[in-house]
Parts: structure tokens; C-alpha cells; sequence
């Protein structure tokens, strides 16, 4: 986890991209109620996977939807 709420935008990028239906980027993020989640529905039945991967790449970071 990294320190002082820099987190880095490829690693949570690749993280949703490859176990987002886990929600692991949410918590790698700092998101644990959404990350919880997303663990339990599957990446938010996949769109929000989806939603998250785009909002990481165009912006760096994202805001929950929910």
C-alpha cells in the first residue's frame, strides 16, 4: 500500500483490469466499503469494472458511482 495517499495510476489500472471483479483496485485505492462491494457482486456485475477502468485511465483516479 503505498504511503501518504500516493497511489499510482498503471497499478490500480492493472488491477481492475485483471482482478477488478474481485475488487482489489477499490482497495488498493482505499475504498474498502465499495471494494467489499465489489467482492461480493462480481466488479459490480462487470460494469463497474468496466466504468472504473475507463475513469482510472482518462483521469488517474476515480470517484465510486455508487
Amino acid at each position: 500500500m503505498p504511503k501518504n495517499g500516493e497511489h499510482n495510476k498503471w497499478i490500480a489500472l492493472a488491477l481492475c483490469i485483471l482482478l477488478g471483479y474481485l475488487g482489489l483496485h477499490r482497495f488498493y485505492e482505499g475504498k474498502i466499503a465499495t471494494g467489499i462491494l465489489w467482492l461480493c457482486t462480481g466488479g459490480f456485475f462487470g460494469i463497474g469494472i468496466i466504468i472504473d477502468a475507463i475513469l482510472i485511465k482518462s483521469t488517474g483516479k476515480f470517484r465510486s458511482f455508487i
